[in-house]
């Protein structure tokens, strides 16, 4: 692990805001994000290296990759983050038209199809994909779709999913009604087994 990448993951690791999913999931991609700046030529030696140079490129390196607006807002919403741990809270704009991102706005079309694809598909980190994918297929939260145990909830027909998976400790259940649903449980459950997508260094938490 190289210095930045140490230096994130501490600051993940003393941070207790958000819930548990959302702090794996902030971790993961901030991790991404180093990587991404290793590779593209910064070697930061600590998470308070960053500066306003790293963003743009990152940025760049982003939409370079064909990444879909959404996705890259919910990136700069983890750096957003990064830089407020280190004090530099003014070193993003606010805005994200300044990088020429389009607001959200209200949703139209279909969810699943726009997660599909070789934008998807260059999510590096495997959990993650499949839980971007999870949410696609079922209309799942992030951290539903992180705590899913498809041992648990796959009752063939439907997925039952328990209270304290859900926002508002709300047991509720999702129809399965076709093969993709199928063959993208069937993924899911072949890399966590009996466990959730929530992991770190090979172990499956038991939630």
């Amino acid at each position: 692990m190289d210095d930045l990448s140490f230096s994130l993951k501490t600051l993940c690791t003393r941070s207790g805001e958000g819930s548990f999913g959302t702090r794996a999931l902030r971790q993961r991609g901030l991790l991404a994000m180093a990587d991404d700046l290793l590779a593209l030529g910064y070697r930061l030696p600590d998470a308070r290296s960053l500066k306003g140079k790293h963003v743009t490129a990152l940025v760049g390196h982003w939409k370079a990759g064909g990444l879909s607006d959404q996705t890259i807002r919910n990136r700069l919403t983890w750096l957003r983050w990064w830089a407020h741990q280190v004090g530099k809270t003014g070193l993003l704009p606010k805005a994200n038209d300044t990088f020429g991102l389009a607001e959200r706005g209200r949703f139209s079309g279909n969810k699943a199809k726009r997660l599909e694809g070789a934008a998807l598909e260059r999510v590096g980190d495997a959990r993650v994909r499949l839980a971007l994918k999870l949410e696609a297929a079922f209309g799942l939260r992030r951290e539903e779709a992180l705590k899913l145990r498809p041992g648990l909830a796959d009752k063939g027909d439907r997925l039952a999913l328990k209270a304290s998976w859900c926002k508002g400790g709300r047991y509720r259940e999702i129809p399965i009604t076709h093969d993709k649903q199928r063959a993208l449980l069937d993924e899911v459950r072949e890399l966590v087994g009996d466990g959730s997508l929530i992991g770190g260094g090979g172990t499956i938490f038991r939630l």
